[in-house]
């Protein structure tokens, strides 16, 4: 393995420890993680499709009749959503980009449907807020 290799590959694992420690626990929880629970005109809430999901966003399953999630839930979504941040390149973090229109510089597919149809999207913003590592006021 070349040098400049290896320092590509430390500069990547160092940028997304960086993005780890940076984001807030506090600003997640009160910012993000409501989108996740959220009923979107003609979507299925994330949490349908990805409580207990087998890919990279999986959330907690909600209790038998609970609105939200525990507070042990939550830290386990944080750690799970957190890992979905490129702080290197913020537009390539599957958390941001995924359920992006194409359009609008999201993925190609998303069998969820575009949740977010716009960058502009108050929703897909505070996640971005959050992602960019923005705190809880």
């Amino acid at each position: 393995m070349t040098t400049s290799y290896r320092l590509v590959i430390l500069t990547t694992v160092a940028a997304s420890l960086a993005a780890a420690q940076s984001l807030d626990f506090a600003s997640y929880k009160a910012k993000v993680e409501p989108i996740f629970l959220k009923k979107r005109e003609g979507h299925a809430r994330c949490v349908v499709c990805h409580a207990g999901a087998g890919n990279a966003f999986r959330l907690q399953p909600l209790a038998p009749g609970a609105t939200s999630w525990t507070e042990e839930q939550s830290k386990q979504n944080f750690e799970a959503v957190s890992k979905l941040v490129n702080a290197a390149n913020l537009m390539s973090s599957p958390i941001l980009k995924h359920p992006l229109a194409e359009t609008a510089g999201g993925d190609n597919f998303h069998s969820g449907g575009r949740q977010f149809t716009s960058q502009n999207d108050p929703d897909w913003k505070a996640m971005a807020d959050w992602a960019r590592g923005s705190q809880s006021k």
